[in-house]
Protein backbone atom coordinates (compact mmCIF):
# COMPACT_ATOMS: atom_id res chain seq x y z
CA UNK A 1 0.00 0.00 0.00
CA UNK A 2 1.32 3.35 -0.78
CA UNK A 3 1.68 5.80 1.94
CA UNK A 4 2.81 9.70 2.00
CA UNK A 5 6.19 8.37 2.37
CA UNK A 6 6.44 7.01 -1.36
CA UNK A 7 5.91 10.61 -2.40
CA UNK A 8 8.67 12.51 -3.33
CA UNK A 9 8.59 16.09 -2.36
CA UNK A 10 9.33 19.54 -3.67
CA UNK A 11 12.65 20.04 -4.04
CA UNK A 12 13.20 16.52 -5.52
CA UNK A 13 14.91 16.88 -8.92
CA UNK A 14 12.13 14.24 -10.55
CA UNK A 15 9.37 16.38 -10.01
CA UNK A 16 11.38 18.74 -12.42
CA UNK A 17 11.90 16.28 -15.45
CA UNK A 18 10.00 15.24 -18.24
CA UNK A 19 8.81 11.42 -18.00
CA UNK A 20 9.32 8.90 -20.21
CA UNK A 21 6.78 7.34 -22.68
CA UNK A 22 5.12 4.26 -21.02
CA UNK A 23 6.36 1.07 -23.42
CA UNK A 24 3.20 -0.63 -25.26
CA UNK A 25 1.87 -2.90 -24.40
CA UNK A 26 1.43 -2.21 -20.66
CA UNK A 27 3.36 -4.13 -18.45
CA UNK A 28 1.50 -5.91 -15.38
CA UNK A 29 4.01 -4.01 -13.58
CA UNK A 30 2.95 -0.14 -14.98
CA UNK A 31 -0.92 -1.50 -14.47
CA UNK A 32 0.18 -2.44 -10.90
CA UNK A 33 1.67 0.81 -10.31
CA UNK A 34 -1.69 2.77 -11.91
CA UNK A 35 -3.93 0.13 -9.60
CA UNK A 36 -1.71 1.13 -6.56
CA UNK A 37 -1.75 4.93 -7.35
CA UNK A 38 -5.75 4.62 -7.72
CA UNK A 39 -5.78 2.50 -4.21
CA UNK A 40 -3.94 5.68 -2.50
CA UNK A 41 -6.37 7.98 -3.88
CA UNK A 42 -9.21 6.13 -2.50
CA UNK A 43 -7.80 5.43 0.96
CA UNK A 44 -6.70 9.16 1.01
CA UNK A 45 -10.55 9.94 0.65
CA UNK A 46 -11.24 6.97 3.38
CA UNK A 47 -11.62 9.09 6.68
CA UNK A 48 -10.82 6.18 8.40
CA UNK A 49 -8.17 5.06 6.50
CA UNK A 50 -6.45 8.05 6.18
CA UNK A 51 -6.43 9.36 9.92
CA UNK A 52 -4.76 5.36 10.13
CA UNK A 53 -1.88 6.13 7.98
CA UNK A 54 -1.54 9.66 7.87
CA UNK A 55 -2.58 10.20 4.34
CA UNK A 56 -3.56 13.75 2.81
CA UNK A 57 -6.22 14.11 0.81
CA UNK A 58 -5.73 13.71 -3.00
CA UNK A 59 -7.81 13.68 -6.52
CA UNK A 60 -4.76 12.86 -9.04
CA UNK A 61 -1.61 11.48 -8.62
CA UNK A 62 1.03 11.68 -11.28
CA UNK A 63 4.25 8.71 -11.31
CA UNK A 64 6.70 11.11 -11.15
CA UNK A 65 5.22 11.85 -7.88
CA UNK A 66 6.81 8.63 -6.71
CA UNK A 67 10.16 9.36 -7.82
CA UNK A 68 9.03 7.25 -11.36
CA UNK A 69 9.70 9.09 -14.56
CA UNK A 70 6.95 7.37 -16.42
CA UNK A 71 3.71 9.31 -18.04
CA UNK A 72 1.34 7.97 -15.89
CA UNK A 73 -1.51 9.71 -14.50
CA UNK A 74 -4.60 8.32 -11.88
CA UNK A 75 -7.96 10.62 -11.32
CA UNK A 76 -10.34 10.07 -8.84
CA UNK A 77 -13.06 11.91 -6.61
CA UNK A 78 -16.84 12.06 -6.86
CA UNK A 79 -18.54 14.09 -9.07
CA UNK A 80 -20.87 15.94 -7.48
CA UNK A 81 -22.85 17.20 -10.65
CA UNK A 82 -23.06 13.30 -11.71
CA UNK A 83 -23.41 12.00 -8.49
CA UNK A 84 -20.53 9.52 -9.38
CA UNK A 85 -16.61 8.84 -9.27
CA UNK A 86 -14.72 9.98 -11.77
CA UNK A 87 -12.16 7.60 -11.90
CA UNK A 88 -9.54 7.68 -14.54
CA UNK A 89 -6.28 5.76 -15.16
CA UNK A 90 -4.29 7.09 -18.38
CA UNK A 91 -1.10 6.13 -19.82
CA UNK A 92 1.08 8.53 -22.16
CA UNK A 93 -2.03 11.56 -21.70
CA UNK A 94 -1.64 14.07 -24.09
CA UNK A 95 -3.86 17.01 -24.14
CA UNK A 96 -4.68 17.26 -28.19
CA UNK A 97 -7.08 19.93 -27.28
CA UNK A 98 -8.36 22.61 -25.18
CA UNK A 99 -10.47 25.74 -24.92
CA UNK A 100 -9.77 29.61 -25.19
CA UNK A 101 -11.35 30.19 -21.87
CA UNK A 102 -9.60 29.49 -18.96
CA UNK A 103 -10.76 28.46 -15.35
CA UNK A 104 -9.40 28.47 -11.90
CA UNK A 105 -10.38 27.22 -8.29
CA UNK A 106 -10.66 29.89 -6.07
CA UNK A 107 -8.80 28.61 -3.21
CA UNK A 108 -5.99 27.63 -5.24
CA UNK A 109 -4.08 24.60 -6.25
CA UNK A 110 -2.82 22.06 -3.81
CA UNK A 111 -0.13 19.13 -4.65
CA UNK A 112 0.60 15.95 -2.48
CA UNK A 113 4.14 17.09 -3.22
CA UNK A 114 4.54 20.00 -1.67
CA UNK A 115 3.59 20.72 2.27
CA UNK A 116 3.00 24.17 2.77
CA UNK A 117 0.14 26.41 1.16
CA UNK A 118 1.28 28.00 -1.92
CA UNK A 119 -1.66 30.91 -2.24
CA UNK A 120 -2.50 32.26 -6.08
CA UNK A 121 -4.85 31.36 -8.45
CA UNK A 122 -3.71 28.63 -11.08
CA UNK A 123 -5.20 29.59 -14.43
CA UNK A 124 -6.12 26.62 -16.82
CA UNK A 125 -7.78 25.58 -19.65
CA UNK A 126 -11.36 25.22 -19.18
CA UNK A 127 -11.66 22.59 -21.45
CA UNK A 128 -9.29 19.74 -22.67
CA UNK A 129 -9.80 16.88 -24.65
CA UNK A 130 -6.67 13.76 -23.47
CA UNK A 131 -5.53 10.84 -25.98
CA UNK A 132 -4.13 8.47 -23.77
CA UNK A 133 -4.00 4.45 -23.24
CA UNK A 134 -6.20 3.48 -20.77
CA UNK A 135 -5.67 0.33 -18.25
CA UNK A 136 -6.60 -1.88 -20.65
CA UNK A 137 -4.26 -0.72 -23.58
CA UNK A 138 -6.52 0.60 -25.82
CA UNK A 139 -6.33 4.22 -27.06
CA UNK A 140 -9.02 6.95 -25.83
CA UNK A 141 -9.92 9.98 -26.06
CA UNK A 142 -11.90 11.91 -23.76
CA UNK A 143 -13.12 15.43 -22.94
CA UNK A 144 -12.42 16.90 -19.88
CA UNK A 145 -14.03 20.28 -19.04
CA UNK A 146 -14.69 21.72 -15.37
CA UNK A 147 -12.95 20.43 -12.13
CA UNK A 148 -11.60 17.25 -13.75
CA UNK A 149 -9.91 19.54 -16.61
CA UNK A 150 -8.54 21.28 -13.93
CA UNK A 151 -7.05 18.64 -12.19
CA UNK A 152 -6.26 16.28 -15.14
CA UNK A 153 -4.15 19.67 -16.37
CA UNK A 154 -2.18 19.65 -12.86
CA UNK A 155 -1.68 16.04 -13.26
CA UNK A 156 -0.06 16.54 -16.92
CA UNK A 157 1.77 19.22 -15.57
CA UNK A 158 3.76 16.57 -13.63
CA UNK A 159 4.85 14.57 -16.24
CA UNK A 160 6.69 17.61 -18.22
CA UNK A 161 8.49 18.57 -15.24
CA UNK A 162 6.29 21.78 -13.90
CA UNK A 163 4.59 22.31 -10.87
CA UNK A 164 1.09 23.93 -10.15
CA UNK A 165 2.50 27.32 -8.89
CA UNK A 166 4.73 27.85 -11.70
CA UNK A 167 1.18 29.25 -13.09
CA UNK A 168 0.58 31.79 -10.54
CA UNK A 169 1.23 35.54 -11.14
CA UNK A 170 3.70 36.44 -9.12
CA UNK A 171 3.09 40.13 -9.21
CA UNK A 172 -0.99 39.32 -8.05
CA UNK A 173 -1.02 36.26 -7.19
CA UNK A 174 -5.23 36.10 -7.04
CA UNK A 175 -5.59 38.34 -9.70
CA UNK A 176 -8.49 36.28 -12.34
CA UNK A 177 -7.31 36.82 -16.06
CA UNK A 178 -9.99 38.40 -17.74
CA UNK A 179 -12.79 35.95 -18.53
CA UNK A 180 -11.87 33.12 -16.15
CA UNK A 181 -14.29 31.46 -14.43
CA UNK A 182 -14.17 30.19 -11.25
CA UNK A 183 -14.99 26.70 -10.84
CA UNK A 184 -16.55 25.21 -7.57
Amino acid sequence: MLTMKDIIRDGHPTLREKAQDVTLPLSEEDIQLADDMLEFLKNSQDEKIAKKYKLRSGVGLAAPQLNISKRLIVIYFYDQDKEDYITLQLFNPRIVSHSVEKAYLPQGEGCLSVDENIPGLVHRNARVTVKAINRDGEEVKIRLNRFVAIVAQHEIDHLNGVMFYDHINQADPFKPEENATAVE
